[in-house]
């Protein structure tokens, strides 16, 4: 029996993929096998000796130390992708409430005072306040071209926008899906100098921190309009503060409120709805439950952030799995483990990650316990497993 601690509410869509013969699922409980969480943060958690995996239902890891899981030898995963749509959407509908400035027009018409005609007569009067653009035509630039970012570029694309991207990184999958119109852009500073609309979808990490700067910002098209669904501190709000002063740039939708941008004028605050619907947080359980459930029968990897990609097909007997660190002449002391128990390899698959190796090990007979305590001694093995 597999135990599974959930450290936040999972969707019950994705704890059904997880059998009950198989699984107990619970949010106390002892020595669990894998833990699922969403917002949990770990940073400051007692990691328990038989955790193998971990799982976050949602596509941001800051919450999670990565670092110590992998010098455990326990792989993350994610689930990038599940609520690209959910983004997508909202991004769209920003670009919607930003260009006909809804949301100052809704302050204005929710606090008319009068008689019916009187307020239609103050509508009249007031409505050429709020006149706004159509975004046909317009020009939208898409920072990160990942499950999201092509999203948001493809969708904007039917709208009749212009669309440039720009991912130094982008996979050969979503460069397929990216729609054949979809311009390249070579650098962040070509993209701000061409768009009306700017929208960034990529982790933040050291290398994203400040990616929209103040130097960055005196280059842009005058007018503009940036929409950061990512992660608080991918724009420096303190330059785009003083940019949205000089009249350089027009406005700021955000997810990520603070006391600078509260009640600035021109910036739409959100309380971080991004992957805020009822199917996202469905397709985020799904994926990351059927994961770890992977990992934890097969040993197979799935959109793990810190172990490499693997699947191997069962070939009969038992099967083992390695994970130690990147270093030569593992596969040789595995294999010499189960030669000396007199042990066949029937298939072998081994993959790396930086500084993580993975082993998977199919064998013709069961795996004694005397052959993973050996495995385990080795210098540099991480964790041993017969699955």
């Amino acid at each position: 029996m597999y135990k599974i601690l959930t450290l936040n509410n999972i969707s019950s869509k994705g704890l059904e993929r997880l059998p009950r013969d198989r699984y107990e699922t619970a949010s106390e409980i002892q020595h669990p096998d894998a833990v699922l969480l969403r917002s949990f943060k770990m940073h400051d958690w007692t990691i328990p000796e038989t955790l193998r995996a971990v799982g976050r239902a949602g596509v941001g890891v800051n919450n999670i130390p990565i670092d110590k899981m992998s010098a455990r030898g326990i792989p993350v995963f994610n689930a990038p992708g599940a609520n690209a749509n959910a983004v997508k959407e909202l991004v769209l509908g920003c670009m919607l409430l930003a260009s006909r400035n809804m949301l100052p027009a809704w302050d204005y018409a929710r606090n008319l005072k009068g008689t019916d005609a009187e307020i239609t007569k103050q509508v009249e009067a007031g409505k050429k306040k709020f006149v706004g653009f159509e975004l046909s035509g317009r020009t939208l630039g898409v920072i990160g071209l990942g499950a999201i970012g092509v999203k948001v570029a493809n969708a904007a694309q039917a709208l009749g926008m212009k669309v440039i991207g720009y991912d130094p990184k982008i996979t050969v999958k979503n460069a397929w899906q990216l729609q054949a119109h979809v311009k390249q852009a070579l650098s962040v500073e070509d993209m701000l100098s061409k768009v009306e609309f700017l929208t960034v979808h990529v982790p933040f990490l050291e290398a994203t921190r400040h990616l929209i700067s103040a130097t960055r910002l005196q280059n842009a098209r005058e007018g503009l309009v940036i929409f950061n669904f990512s992660r608080d501190g991918i724009v420096d709000e303190t330059a785009l503060s003083e940019a949205i002063k000089a009249g350089r740039v027009n406005g700021y939708v955000c997810d990520f409120p603070n006391n600078l941008l509260i009640n600035h004028e021109k910036v739409i605050n959100l309380p971080h709805l991004g992957a805020s619907t009822k199917e996202a947080e469905e397709n985020c359980a799904i994926m990351v439950a059927d994961q770890v459930r992977d990992y934890l029968e097969d040993g197979a990897v799935h959109n793990s952030v810190n172990f490499p990609e693997m699947e191997m097909p069962r070939n009969g007997g038992q099967r083992l799995l390695v994970v130690n660190s990147n270093v030569p002449g593992m596969i040789e002391c595995i294999s010499k483990s189960l030669a000396d128990a007199n042990l066949n390899i029937l298939d072998l698959l081994n993959r790396s990650r930086g500084d993580i190796a993975c082993t998977l090990v199919d064998v013709n007979n069961a795996i004694p316990q005397t052959v993973v305590d050996d495995i385990q001694s080795k210098e540099g093995v991480l964790t041993v497993q017969t699955l």
